[in-house]
């Protein structure tokens, strides 16, 4: 189950003899709004980063390089899933983007020995007014997969 406006859009991999092209985001794909930044995030094996919450960025996660679980808390008190969790494992297999309106919690945890990558395709630049954090303890969810 997702949680209300997240939209799962399937990505190609083109795969040649000399590496890949990954798709990531098309100005035409539901879930773009605009432009405002892209970076990417890197996270070892059964490391977590949680929590945080973006009062007006929507964020359009990719995950490249590695395996990675997205956990998610729905706190938009108008919301048909206000108070929901859900969680969904990002990667090459199966490879597609996901995104994430404003208002929800999330957090991730490495699932690949080595490092993995997840991008963010943002449609605001980071400001550090923006964003809410919380402890990892500060939200109760089970981080098995």
């Amino acid at each position: 189950m997702m949680l209300e406006g997240m939209i799962k859009t399937d990505l190609n991999i083109i795969n040649m003899e000399s590496g890949s092209v990954l798709h990531a985001l098309k100005k035409t794909d539901a879930g773009f709004k605009e432009f405002g930044e892209v970076y990417f995030s890197t996270i070892f094996k059964d490391a977590i980063k949680a929590w945080k919450l973006h009062k007006s960025m929507t964020l359009n996660l990719i995950v490249p390089v590695g395996c990675v679980l997205v956990c998610f808390l729905d706190s938009r008190a108008t919301s048909k899933t206000y108070n929901k969790t859900c969680k969904m494992i990002l990667s090459q297999e199966p490879y597609f983007r996901l995104t994430v309106p404003p208002g929800i919690w999330f957090g991730f945890q490495g699932l690949s020995n080595g490092l993995s990558f997840v991008c963010n395709v943002a449609d605001i630049m980071h400001d550090p007014d923006e964003v809410l954090r919380k402890e990892i303890n500060e939200i109760d969810i089970d981080w098995s997969i």
